[in-house]
C-alpha cells in the first residue's frame, strides 16, 4: 500500500508550507538538532502539537544548516512570541563522540543516519545565531541537553566544569524535563505580555514550575524556600563543593515535594524553580491523542532515519523510572515517579499503527523507559511524598512499592487478542529483580523475539552497589529462571546481557571476575559499552571527582585511554592477543542507554 502525504498534516517546516496552513504568521518557531518525525516518541513534535493543540501557530526547522549566512535561522522570520530550540533526543557531545572521544560516523536522528548535520553543543550553538539575528525575541531551551545541564556540570568532552546552560546560550528561560506543560504556560505568559504592552512580547517568566533562569537576584533572599548551591566558581576550585553540589542537587530533585534551587555564577543566580505535579495518565492519554502521523516529514521523501526504525512500530506505554541507575538520566529527566497510559489510549495508538502500510502485524516494543514498572506506585503515596530515596529498587526494594503486574499482564493479554496482531514483543528493557513468576513466564514465553535484552550491567557487587543495580546473585537467579520456562516451553530463545567496563568504582580486579563469570555462562560479547561521562549523572560526577557524593569516600576511577582499553579487554577473554585489541579498540560507546 502506497502511503499519500498531505502536508497539511504535518507541522510546516518551510514558509511555503506556512503560506499552505493559511497563516500569515508562526507564534513559535522551533529549532531542532533531529529530523523531523512526527511522532509521540520524538520531543520535537510532542512540544509542537501540544502547543498547536493550544491554538497556536508553530513551525519547525529541523537539523537547520549553522554555517554560512544562517538562511535556515531566518527563512521563517521572526515568530510573534518565541523562538524554542533543542539539540534533539540525545545530548549533541554523546551524539556526535563515542567513549574514546573519537568522532562517530553516523547519527540515527538524520536521514540515512548522516553524521554532521548538527553542531556540538548544539543548543548552544542555535541560540547564539538568534540571538545574534534576532537580539530581542525570547529563546525558550529545551530537551536533554538542556535539562540535564541546567546547573552547573562536568563536560567530558572538554574535561572541564561548565556552568549553566543558561549562561552560554544567553537562552530567556530552560525548561527542564518533559516539557508540555511549561511550554504551554511559557506561551500564554508571553501572550498576555504581548497584548498588555500593546504588541510587545515582553514579560517575566520567573513564576513557572519546573523551568530555569538567569537573575541578578536569588527568590531565597526574598523568603522563598529552597536551597543555595555553592557558587559555580567554588566548585571550579574544590571537587569537594562539586560532589556536594551534586548530592544536593539530587536529592531535591527526587522529591515529590520539591524545593527552589539557587546557584550563584558570577554575579547572576541561576534559579531552578520546583516542578510541576507528576503528570495524571488522564494528562498523558491527551498528548498520544494529539493528531500524530506517525511518520517522517514528507520532505524526507521514504529516506531510511534509523532512529525511527527503531520505533515505527512500538508501543510506550509510560513515562518515568523509579530505578535510579547512577549511570542513566531518564529518572533525572522524566522523573521517578511512574504515568501510565490507559488501556484505552494504549489500544488507540495500536489501531492506528495498524493503519500504516508498513504494517504486518507485529508490534516491535510494549514497553517503557522500564517495561515492567507499568501502573507502578506507592502503596502509600503519603509516604512517597516524604521521600527523597533515587531508587525504590536500590540498595533493596522498598516496602511501600506496589509491585501489581494484573494491568500490565491484562494490557498484553488485550493487545495479543486483536485480530490484527500476530505477535508482541517486549523489546524495552525489563528489571528481572522486579518481577513475580507470572510476570516472567508471560514474557519469556509470549513476547521475546528470539532474544531477551537485559542490564546486570556487572558481576561484581561492588560495582553494582555503586551503581544502583542488584547483585549479580539475582541476576543468575533469573537467568536460571529463562532457561528452566525455555526448556519447559520448547523455546530456544537468548538471553542478552549487557555490561559496562570503567564505570566508576570498576578495577581490574573487577573485570577480571566479570570475564570469569562470563566465561562460566559461555558469554562472548561481540560488542560491549564502555562508561561515557554525561552531564548531572551519579556516576559521571564520581568520574569527575573521584569522590562518592554521599560518603565522601574515593572511589577509584579509570580515566586515562590505556585504562579503559585495559578493562575493556577483559571482555575478549576467548580472543586471541591481537584480535582483543582490536576488539578493545572498538568499543560500543555508551551512549545514555537506560539502566534496566
Amino acid at each position: 500500500m502506497q502511503r499519500i502525504y498531505d502536508l497539511k498534516a504535518y507541522l510546516p517546516t518551510t514558509k511555503k508550507e506556512v503560506l499552505l496552513h493559511g497563516w500569515d504568521e508562526v507564534d513559535v518557531i522551533l529549532f531542532s538538532g533531529d529530523a523531523y518525525i512526527d511522532h509521540p516518541a520524538f520531543g520535537a513534535a510532542v512540544i509542537g502539537r501540544v502547543l498547536e493543540a493550544n491554538g497556536y501557530r508553530v513551525a519547525i526547522v529541523p537539523q537547520p544548516d549553522w554555517r554560512g549566512d544562517h538562511r535556515d535561522f531566518t527563512k521563517l522570520g521572526r515568530p510573534r512570541l518565541f523562538f524554542a530550540v533543542t539539540s534533539g533526543s540525545m545530548d549533541s557531545m554523546v551524539n556526535h563522540y563515542t567513549a574514546a572521544k573519537r568522532l562517530r560516523s553516523d547519527d540515527a536522528y538524520t536521514p540515512e543516519g548522516k553524521a554532521g548535520m548538527r553542531p556540538d553543543y548544539c543548543t548552544i550553538t542555535y541560540c547564539n545565531i538568534l540571538k545574534q539575528l534576532y537580539p530581542d525575541v525570547p529563546i525558550v531551551i529545551g530537551g536533554i541537553e538542556a535539562s540535564m545541564r541546567r546547573l552547573t556540570h562536568y563536560d567530558y568532552w572538554s574535561d572541564r566544569l561548565m556552568p549553566s546552560i543558561l549562561v552560554d546560550s544567553k537562552a530567556d528561560v530552560l525548561v527542564y524535563g518533559m516539557g508540555e506543560k511549561q511550554i504551554v504556560a511559557i506561551a500564554k505568559s508571553l501572550e498576555n505580555a504581548s497584548l498588555q504592552n500593546g504588541g510587545t512580547a515582553s514579560c517575566s517568566l520567573e513564576a513557572i514550575p519546573q523551568t530555569a533562569y538567569l537573575s541578578t537576584h536569588s527568590p531565597l533572599e526574598g523568603g522563598v524556600e529552597g536551597i543555595l548551591l555553592h557558587s559555580h566558581e567554588a566548585a571550579l576550585k574544590s571537587k569537594q563543593v562539586h560532589a556536594d553540589n551534586f548530592r544536593l542537587i539530587e536529592t531535591e530533585s527526587n522529591k515529590i515535594n520539591a524545593a527552589t534551587i539557587v546557584q550563584p555564577v558570577g554575579n547572576q543566580y541561576v534559579v531552578v524553580n520546583p516542578p510541576y505535579p507528576t503528570m495524571s495518565t488522564e494528562e498523558l492519554d491527551a498528548i498520544y491523542d494529539l493528531p500524530f502521523q506517525y511518520h517522517p516529514h514528507p520532505k524526507y521523501k521514504d529516506k531510511h532515519i534509523p532512529a525511527y526504525e527503531m520505533i515505527r512500530f512500538s508501543v510506550c506505554m509510560h513515562r518515568g523510572c523509579f530505578g535510579g541507575c547512577s549511570f542513566c538520566t531518564i529518572s533525572a529527566h522524566q522523573g521517578k515517579q511512574i504515568t501510565s497510559r490507559s488501556e484505552h489510549n494504549i489500544l488507540q495508538q495500536i489501531d492506528k499503527l495498524k493503519d500504516l502500510p508498513e504494517w504486518k502485524g507485529y508490534l516491535s516494543d510494549l514497553g517503557g523507559p522500564s517495561a515492567n514498572m507499568y501502573g507502578m506506585h506507592g502503596k502509600d503515596m503519603a509516604l512517597c511524598e516524604k521521600c527523597a530515596r533515587p531508587s525504590c529498587l536500590c540498595p533493596n526494594i522498598c516496602k511501600n512499592l506496589n509491585q501489581d503486574f494484573t494491568h500490565l499482564l491484562h494490557i498484553y493479554n488485550k493487545v495479543d487478542s486483536l485480530p490484527y496482531i500476530k505477535k508482541s514483543f517486549v523489546g524495552s528493557g525489563i528489571r528481572y529483580d522486579l518481577m513475580n513468576e507470572q510476570y516472567g513466564r508471560e514474557l519469556i514465553t509470549h513476547h521475546v523475539s528470539g532474544r531477551l535484552k537485559v542490564a546486570p550491567e556487572h558481576t561484581s557487587d561492588n560495582v553494582l552497589k555503586i551503581m544502583r543495580k542488584p547483585s549479580w546473585e539475582q541476576y543468575e537467579r533469573f537467568h536460571r529462571f529463562f532457561e528452566k520456562v525455555n526448556t519447559e516451553a520448547g523455546l530456544r530463545q537468548q538471553l542478552i546481557p549487557y555490561f559496562i567496563s570503567s564505570h566508576p568504582g570498576c578495577t581490574n580486579k573487577d573485570m577480571q571476575q566479570l570475564a570469569e563469570r562470563c566465561r562460566q555462562l559461555h558469554y562472548r560479547p561481540e560488542q560491549v559499552q564502555d562508561f561515557t561521562p554525561t552531564p548531572m549523572t551519579l556516576a559521571t560526577t564520581m568520574f569527575y571527582t573521584g569522590l562518592n557524593p554521599y560518603t565522601m569516600k574515593p572511589v577509584y576511577v579509570a580515566k586515562t585511554k590505556e585504562e579503559k582499553q585495559k578493562q575493556n579487554s577483559y571482555f575478549f577473554w576467548w580472543k586471541p592477543q591481537g584480535e582483543m585489541k582490536k576488539s578493545s579498540n572498538n568499543i560500543k560507546s555508551f551512549k545514555g542507554r537506560k539502566g534496566k
